[in-house]
């Protein structure tokens, strides 16, 4: 598409509040710190006022994993969650819209270690990340450290799908599209590092079911295959907002061994068993917003 044509086709009225929601990406990445936390929190309180969908997933979803909490430190869970997405929101715009070199100072990597003996070795991991309210940043504040492609789930306007894939191809080498299996192992192949994020599910065909905070949850068997198609080693990518909300830690961990098993149930258990671990630590910056437990097996009633 040339300059012309671009200019012309997204100036229609449709494309209309894609512009403001990216002007005000761009605006908001720029606030100094404190505004930033301050408007996150707003945003995030009055869409658990108003979302009234969204916040019966969470809460379900929380009711789930947490039996253990009493409702009231749940529903405190449930407002924190929704606080903590909000700051999101200004994170992914940050570390869209800005040079992350300004947060260096700002993050603690622990784990490097493991990743730079991949990298001498001239293996490409394959990194599992997680959906965190801080999911973008942590791309961005991990390209400070080493360099990653991204798998992605394209998004259905066509100019913001262009406005996010060119974002994140300055802050990864490559953006990848999730239904590109055949990107990813040549990447992975070709010694590069990729970015995956298994958390999420993409209906009965795509998974098995292993259980995730004790609920039999429909997981991503690609995992597993990708691992075993390409040999590259599976690196699990752990970051967090620090409670001072002013510093972030990024943490890798040791590789899974003997990974993957040939058991892709088993498999899909190890991965989930992973991410529970990290979300346990600061369950409100989890993305407990979307239908983590949507396809049921054979029989079951659903949970939403």
């Amino acid at each position: 598409m040339s300059k012309d044509d671009f200019q012309t086709h997204f100036a229609h009225p449709r494309y209309w509040p894609a512009w403001l929601g990216i002007g005000a990406m761009r605006l908001g990445a720029w606030l100094p710190w404190r505004l930033k936390l301050a408007l996150g929190k707003g945003i995030g309180l009055l869409a658990w006022r108003l979302a009234r969908r969204r916040r019966h997933i969470t809460e379900t979803n929380l009711r789930l994993c947490f039996p253990e909490l009493s409702e009231t430190r749940r529903a405190e869970l449930v407002r924190e969650t929704f606080i903590a997405n909000g700051i999101g929101l200004l994170e992914t715009a940050t570390g869209w819209c800005r040079d992350p070199e300004h947060l260096r100072h700002r993050v603690t990597f622990k784990g490097q270690e493991h990743m730079a003996r991949l990298q001498v070795e001239g293996k490409g991991a394959l990194i599992i990340g997680i959906h965190f309210s801080t999911l973008d940043l942590g791309g961005a504040l991990h390209s400070l450290f080493f360099p990653a492609d991204a798998v992605y789930r394209p998004h259905d306007n066509p100019l913001f799908e262009r406005f996010m894939t060119r974002a994140r191809s300055r802050i990864f080498g490559q953006a990848i599209d999730r239904h590109d299996l055949r990107g990813v192992v040549r990447r992975l192949k070709a010694g590069h590092n990729v970015w995956y994020s298994p958390d999420q599910d993409f209906g009965r065909d795509a998974c098995v079911f292993a259980p995730f905070f004790g609920i039999s949850a429909a997981t991503v068997r690609m995992t597993s295959r990708i691992a075993r198609m390409t040999g590259a080693p599976v690196m699990p990518l752990i970051f967090h907002r620090n409670p001072d909300n002013r510093t972030y830690t990024l943490e890798y961990l040791p590789p899974l061994e003997n990974f993957p098993s040939g058991d892709e149930v088993a498999d899909a258990t190890r991965v989930n068993a992973v991410i529970e671990a990290a979300i346990r630590k600061h369950p409100e910056q989890y993305l407990w917003l979307h239908r983590r437990f949507k396809t049921r097996p054979e029989g079951e009633p659903g949970f939403y």
